[in-house]
């Protein structure tokens, strides 16, 4: 169980107390527990909307997001934000967007990427509950969980050292490409608009992957969050916006 709660520490801000240093064998382990994470931070977002479902929807949308947004340490739009701010300021050399992504400072793309990212996830979410969609919350989180997977299954880890290092060299390929196509199963319950979800969210990596090997070679721990913060966007504005068209 180790993997687990190993997944479970990195992802989201729980007090998990490892008794011991993982080793590199167990962190490349940890990415087959990444969408049952998810599945667990979207089963306490949904609970949320129904112990909130008495409030005004943008009041409950907006908890739901600071929620969102605590439960996993804003670990990803710190990715995003560092992705943001290399790829205008590298001019599209690579070696100087890696230099940039490794500067804790956080410029004025990278301040302007959270906020077009929140925003739209707010008002995303506004949507989906004024819908009375909130289920779809269940498997929103896991499918964004579920990015790292097909990215460091598919994609060169361009840094020599660090934690997605170890990932890369000892994750258990033939699994984890099990656990990544069980969770785009999923997506059959919600029939036609679950279909939809899957492509729009299938295009989206192979582009942000493209975009990335284009740029850099391969993808960082940087890249990986800040993929995993714009699936998760694009997929939720998708489905408001074909829930007017398809259900």
């Amino acid at each position: 169980m180790t993997p687990f709660w190993i997944a479970l520490q990195f992802l989201t801000i729980l007090p998990i107390d490892l008794k011991v240093m993982p080793s590199a064998k167990q962190n490349g382990q940890a990415l087959l527990f990444y969408p049952l994470v998810g599945l667990l931070i979207g089963l306490v977002l949904f609970a949320s909307t129904m112990l909130l479902a008495k409030l005004p929807i943008i009041l409950s949308a907006a908890l739901i997001l600071v929620l969102w947004i605590w439960l996993t340490g804003g670990l990803h739009l710190d990715g995003l934000a560092d992705t943001a701010d290399a790829w205008v300021g590298g001019f599209g050399d690579p070696e100087r967007t890696l230099k940039i992504m490794k500067d804790p400072t956080c410029g004025p793309i990278g301040v302007l990427s959270l906020v077009v990212v929140c925003l739209l996830k707010f008002v995303a979410l506004y949507v989906l509950l004024e819908q009375q969609m909130a289920v779809f919350l269940i498997v929103l989180p896991m499918l964004g969980r579920s990015v790292p997977l097909f990215l460091f299954l598919t994609t060169p880890y361009v840094r020599a050292q660090g934690l997605g290092r170890s990932m890369t060299d000892f994750m258990p390929k033939k699994q984890i490409w099990m656990v990544f196509v069980i969770t785009m199963a999923l997506l059959c319950v919600f029939k036609w608009l679950g279909l939809m979800t899957l492509l729009v969210f299938l295009v989206m990596l192979f582009y942000m992957r493209s975009l990335f090997i284009k740029r850099i070679g391969g993808i960082t721990g940087d890249t990986v969050g800040a993929a995993i913060e714009l699936a998760e966007t694009g997929v939720l504005l998708s489905v408001v916006i074909a829930s007017f068209y398809i259900i």
